[in-house]
């Protein structure tokens, strides 16, 4: 997979994404142990299928986190590692009222509100400062991810870099069908 232009791939795998019959989750299996996600395809639908899009061609897998701040967010989802990367498209922004608050998962992007892709960040503590500005579309599902989170915040860095990498080594999405 060309990482740097995946656009027809995403397509494609998002074709295959259906909310009405399924309820969708994430697990990271980070260096550091597991992250399971849960989504708000209500709130921000075209972010979740991006993401699930992203997880089932095996984007992420590999990949690190890329940029660390304890007391604010850990962010992964650059093919680069730079934090420059992209999957070679943006997504429309959909800002909605989920707070940023410990947890919650939300699209990174540029100043143009319209330019998050493949990166991502979770919020290690409250962020509410982003709330709005920022298109949140999904949160941890269960303490064990959130200590993961805390963990992955904690880490040595250098410049918001983890001295140490940190490896998003396999994302896996499950598919419940509704009752």
């Amino acid at each position: 997979m060309n990482k740097s232009n995946c656009k027809a791939e995403v397509d494609k795998a998002q074709a295959e994404i259906d909310f009405t019959k399924n309820t969708y989750s994430v697990e990271l299996t980070t260096s550091k142990g597991p992250i399971r996600l849960q989504f708000y395809p209500d709130r921000a639908p075209g972010h979740v299928k991006n993401f699930l899009a992203l997880c089932k061609i095996g984007f992420y897998d590999g990949l690190t986190f890329h940029r660390v701040i304890e007391g604010f967010m850990i962010q992964g989802g650059c093919p680069q590692g730079t934090g420059t990367g992209s999957g070679g498209y943006r997504i429309k922004a959909e800002f909605n009222s989920t707070a940023h608050i410990a947890g919650v998962v939300s699209m990174a992007r540029s100043d143009d509100p319209n330019s998050a892709g493949t990166q991502f960040f979770i919020c290690h503590e409250d962020a509410t400062f982003l709330d709005r500005k920022y298109t949140a579309f999904g949160k941890v599902k269960d303490q064990e991810s959130q200590d993961t989170v805390n963990t992955i915040a904690l880490v040595k860095t250098r410049n918001e870099k983890p001295v140490d990498a940190v490896v998003i080594q396999k994302a896996v999405v499950t598919a419940t069908p509704k009752q």
